[in-house]
């Protein structure tokens, strides 16, 4: 069938392509949109003053303790894995002082940005220029992932990197370096992509010289040598990033068996892309098994790569939460994008109108259900309380009063979520801000902490700053308690006096 409806002239290879003003035109289209969009992200940055999410804050948090020549400390209560390319980023975005966290969401959105036009590539490359195009649009309305962006995920540099190696190595077969330290940045920030590099590593490897394959071996390498370098050279054990990350997947309850997978995994995809598009995107692997097997070889390839490594990592005690499937996710809407833009892959006739008609259908409902279903206040609320938490905080830790109490004792918080904020605002070192549910966790087990630690207990009790939330909406957000949770996390030491209260914070002083 590929040879008999295609309706553009085929490529030696077989590959269907355009012709060529069509093509000018659709990728000057493309550029324009793609500038607008860059604007409107622009404007939104500055609209939405967002903030670094837990985990982007603790990579600024140790970037700015190497550049003051300090290891960082990656062993905490409820610290997240260190990841070391973001700590690179960190440490770059932190000589801009206070404005390093906002820098670092402009460079989120940045990545964002190059991970839409890595879609939009990968579809066009998949399909035609409408197929990818109809890609971007589907990952653009999945507020899943700009809502990431937002809060500064670093998953989304890690999807753009690893699109932008498919699209590489899909536009030119075995193109080798470029695609191989694409795959090591990517494996600087998530260990999936080691496995990634190996499999392209064999791919690679098939045919070569031996020379060639030990060179592609140490490309292979650069992301587990360099990520195992640092851990050995921050903590002593260069396992020490997947040994702690097993520890936290048990403690924060995110591990999964794999008689769980099953039901997660389409459960998982449901949540990302959202039912009609999932429906679409089988539909969609359909259609280009039948019309051009060779041309979504990389969408299937991102596909069950994706699911092998989450699989993978649910194997090895990780956490196994949704956006582990993301990159999967977005090849999904690659073939989704095929089911409702692929009849311009065939020459004209009563099958490509029939398709053009009931795609044209699909999307117009989709439309209209999600115009009468959406509520864009929830993302509005989501948006602005990052950044109006972050100015209350600001706000409370700026106090004079709250300041000269810094002075007298550490600084404390319900739990573990607003620690990193509180240091890089307050510009606190380690140790310098607890949060209230460890210290509990101290008090019913002091057998299994050490005498420094039962001590730091003691002094942030005596003497300090307690900050307690008080807004029912950031309570929710930032001092949540689980079971293992005390529930006087939300009370501040006895003897503690109130001295500044805001919107979502009241801070508490004792000296």
């Amino acid at each position: 069938m590929e040879g008999s409806t295609l309706t553009r002239p085929q490529s030696p290879n077989g590959v269907a392509t355009a012709p060529a003003p069509a093509r000018d035109r659709g990728a000057r289209l493309a550029r324009i949109v793609f500038v607008l969009l860059c604007l409107g992200f622009l404007v939104g940055f500055f609209v939405f003053p967002t903030y670094p999410v837990y985990d982007s804050y603790y990579s600024l948090l140790w970037g700015r303790e190497i550049l003051h020549g300090q290891l960082p400390v990656f062993d905490g209560f409820r610290y997240p894995t260190e990841h070391p390319l973001s700590i690179a980023a960190g440490a770059v975005l932190s000589l801009f002082g206070q404005v390093g966290d906002r820098l670092w969401v402009l460079m989120i959105f940045a990545t964002f940005l190059a991970l839409v036009a890595g879609v939009y590539r990968l579809g066009r490359m998949a399909a035609t220029p409408l197929v990818g195009a109809i890609a971007a649009a589907l990952l653009l309305t999945r507020f899943d992932y700009p809502f990431l962006a937002a809060r500064g995920y670093i998953d989304i540099p890690y999807m753009a990197l690893v699109v932008w190696a498919a699209v590489l190595e899909g536009s030119r077969p075995k193109r080798g370096t470029s695609v191989f330290l694409l795959l090591a940045a990517a494996g600087l920030l998530r260990p999936e992509a080691w496995m990634l590099a190996a499999l392209y590593w064999l791919w690679m490897a098939w045919g070569a010289s031996w020379r060639d394959r030990f060179k592609f071996a140490a490309l292979a390498a650069i992301g587990p040598v360099l990520w195992c370098a640092t851990d050995a050279i921050v903590t002593g054990d260069p396992l020490f990033s997947l040994h702690y990350t097993s520890s936290s997947a048990e403690d924060l309850g995110r591990q999964r068996s794999l008689s769980e997978l099953p039901s997660a995994v389409p459960t998982f995809f449901q949540d990302l892309v959202k039912l009609p598009v999932l429906v679409a995107a089988l539909a969609g692997i359909a259609l280009g098994v039948v019309i051009s097997p060779r041309r979504i070889v990389m969408p299937a390839v991102l596909v069950i790569s994706g699911l092998g490594t989450f699989i993978a990592l649910a194997v090895a005690g990780a956490s196994v939460i949704e956006r582990y499937l993301a990159v999967s996710a977005l090849a999904l809407m690659v073939f989704a994008a095929l089911a409702l833009g692929g009849w311009t892959m065939l020459v004209p006739g009563r099958l490509r109108t029939a398709w053009m008609v009931a795609a044209g259908i699909v999307v117009i409902g989709g439309v209209a259900y999600t115009a009468t279903h959406l509520n864009l206040s929830r993302f509005d609320n989501e948006l602005r309380f990052r950044g109006q938490a972050h100015q209350d905080l600001t706000e409370v830790l700026n106090d004079p009063k709250v300041k000269a109490g810094l002075k007298c004792g550490p600084l404390t918080g319900p739990n573990h979520k607003i620690v990193p904020d509180s240091r890089w605002i307050a510009g606190l070192d380690d140790g310098e801000v607890l949060a209230r549910a460890w210290m509990y966790r101290v008090d019913a087990h002091p057998e299994d902490f050490t005498p420094a630690e039962r001590a730091a207990v003691a002094r942030a009790k005596a003497k300090g700053v307690a900050i307690v939330v008080t807004s029912r909406f950031a309570i929710f957000k930032h001092a949540w308690t689980d079971d293992s949770d005390d529930a006087r996390i939300q009370v501040p030491p006895a003897g503690f006096q109130r001295v500044k209260t805001t919107r979502f914070y009241a801070a508490y002083v004792r000296c």
